[in-house]
């Protein structure tokens, strides 16, 4: 860093300087990102405590071994030893259970040692059944407002929400917003009744809201406002928008999940998507996890230095500043992947498009979605392999009764608190350290270094077969050529013997 720049304090990291964090989510997609910004940043922070439970026979410590020997950690124990990651320690518990599975002798440590809490554990599937995402994401967080009660020394109580948690709000303010139901009544019902009740009411609950996951995050709101007003806890209230791969650093790309455009990339460039109904024209509202980790530290630090508590509720969101479309995401992602970043095994050279009319995507779904997936399945069942490609369109159809509602309907976000953190608060050297906006950005370079980490973290594809995936991939642009031609060709014979030649003889 320029010497010039290390005249200005990084209070960003002072903030945490001595203190305990205690962070729930912090396995998944943002909470690992946010454990290696608080190791590589925060020298003065006392301990990180990570909310684990066991999984698929793994102990807690045994899966936060593993999570810090993934690439992301590489940077940091590079710069800091590998010892750094020492400062986590895991809690063995689980939100879902009573009082968070946390045994007496850890919940009475964390409520002596605790200052910060992050609670970022949530499901984030659409299709969730209701039980399940009102016990994560509604009876979860009243566990941990329940703990944060009880912590002698906490500063703040951080919530993660999402910007699409009110979607009856074509423009969401940085405020609360009444709940679409009582949680308290809704988590009883759950706890209560039989799942197979459950899901006949579940439409009923829901009304308009089109998925349990935006339901269950409103209610979620609610009791953090409750416990604000009622017991005045220090809360803060963080919408993040949809959460897509680093932007810079650690490792620009990277990601553990293939949810949001990065799915649709990937699918697209293996040539087993060809047709979406969307609007060309619509956009999102997309933050890279590493801006997001950084717009949650400095929004921590605002809040706790200038002690204004009516303000805790804060958009992460940047489509007030930087838009981009889905045919923008669409034709650079194609570009990325037909001249740069080819996949393996790809099943159709890259193609299709969007459909501003849903039946004629219903029409080609079924003609290059259904059809080729029926015949491969068929060749593979001869041939003595397991079909593939039916469950594989299952999925996609799945993803596209999500994907169409959101894509097909517009919102907007306010979100002057978040600016104000950046535009009058931060020092030059915080802005580095802690950058919160999208200056310089590269989309064509940014989707090239999601596409290689896909390939890399997610695909398991080696760098070492880019040549072999590029011959595969001018093989198969051979052959949609060819089979456009014969298509063509077809169509013109058919045109030419059943239209034109009775009025030529």
């Amino acid at each position: 860093m320029d010497e010039d720049l290390l005249q200005y304090p990084d209070r960003v990291a002072e903030t945490f300087t001595g203190k305990t964090v205690f962070i729930t989510g912090g396995t998944g997609f943002m909470g690992k990102v946010l454990v290696e910004k608080l190791l590589r940043n925060c020298n003065g922070i006392k301990k990180i405590l990570l909310l684990v439970r066991g999984k698929k026979g793994k102990y807690p410590k045994e899966r936060l071994k593993e999570i810090f020997a993934g690439p992301l950690y590489d940077m940091l124990k590079n710069l800091k030893g590998a010892d750094i990651v020492n400062n986590v320690e895991a809690i063995e518990g689980d939100v879902l259970l009573p009082n968070l599975g946390i045994s007496k002798e850890d919940r009475e440590m964390l409520i002596k040692d605790v200052n910060f809490i992050f609670h970022c554990a949530a499901t984030i599937r659409f299709d969730e059944s209701l039980k399940k995402a009102v016990l994560m994401n509604v009876r979860g967080t009243q566990f941990m407002l329940d703990l944060a009660k009880e912590c002698k020394n906490l500063q703040v109580f951080a919530h993660v929400s999402t910007a699409y948690c009110h979607l009856n709000e074509r423009i969401l303010y940085e405020k609360p917003y009444p709940p679409p139901a009582d949680p308290h009544k809704v988590i009883k019902t759950v706890e209560w009744l039989p799942d197979e009740i459950i899901d006949q009411i579940t439409p009923k609950i829901l009304g308009d809201i089109p998925n349990t996951y935006a339901f269950t995050k409103a209610l979620g709101e609610t009791l953090v406002v409750e416990a604000k007003e009622q017991d005045h806890l220090p809360v803060m209230i963080l919408r993040p928008p949809v959460v897509i791969p680093i932007w810079k650093e650690p490792i620009p790309g990277w990601t553990d999940n293939i949810n949001g455009p990065t799915g649709l990339l990937i699918g697209a460039g293996k040539g087993v998507i060809r047709t979406m109904y969307c609007k060309q024209e619509s956009y999102a509202d997309y933050l890279p996890v590493d801006i997001l980790v950084n717009a949650v530290l400095g929004s921590i630090f605002f809040y706790v230095s200038e002690k204004k508590n009516d303000k805790y509720i804060y958009n992460l969101t940047s489509s007030s500043q930087y838009k981009i479309t889905m045919e923008d995401i669409i034709n650079i992602g194609r570009k990325v992947i037909e001249t740069r970043m080819p996949l393996n095994g790809v099943a159709w050279y890259p193609g299709g498009s969007m459909k501003k009319s849903r039946i004629i995507h219903l029409i080609c779904f079924f003609f290059f979605h259904l059809i080729p997936a029926v015949l491969v399945d068929a060749l593979l069942l001869i041939i003595g392999y397991k079909p593939v490609l039916w469950r594989v369109q299952k999925r996609i159809w799945k993803g596209f009764e999500v994907f169409e509602y959101y894509a097909n309907n517009q919102w907007d976000f306010d979100n002057e608190e978040s600016l104000n953190i950046r535009d009058q608060l931060l020092n030059p050297r915080e802005r580095i350290l802690y950058k919160l906006d999208g200056e310089g950005i590269d989309y064509f370079e940014y989707f090239y270094h999601c596409v290689h980490a896909a390939r890399l973290y997610i695909l398991k594809e080696t760098d070492d077969t880019l040549p072999a995936a590029r011959r595969h991939m001018f093989v198969m642009w051979v052959v949609d050529r060819v089979c456009k031609g014969l298509f063509i060709i077809a169509v013109l014979y058919y045109f030419y013997k059943n239209i034109l030649s009775p009025f030529l003889t």
